[in-house]
């Protein structure tokens, strides 16, 4: 039977598959998807406790970060299309060295 240990330890892993693809990742796109996944997995995390508590506390948890999710990539996606028109590339060194 799958407990509730069971879904902290894939959330603690899609957590950690985040992190690194956070900071391993140089284009900027791929730092978005990484994001993304940490935060799916902090919604398997609430979602399975509040399931395994019987409280529905942790479900709207997750359902305000999927709220929150959303207008990050709306947000986000369009600052990098603007960024692509501009420079032409989406990687994060040549961004470090843009002035302003």
């Amino acid at each position: 039977m799958i407990g509730l240990s069971h879904y902290l330890i894939l959330s603690g892993l899609l957590f950690a598959i985040g992190l690194v693809g956070i900071l391993r990742r140089k284009n900027l796109l791929m730092l978005f998807f990484a994001t993304e996944v940490m935060l799916n997995a902090a919604n398997v995390a609430f979602a399975a406790t509040s399931h395994y508590y019987g409280d529905l506390t942790g479900q709207m948890f997750a359902f305000f970060i999927i709220a929150i999710a959303a207008s990050e990539v709306a947000i986000g996606l369009g600052l990098l299309i603007v960024l692509y028109k501009k420079t032409g590339t989406l990687d994060l060194d040549n961004l470090a060295t843009m002035k302003g």
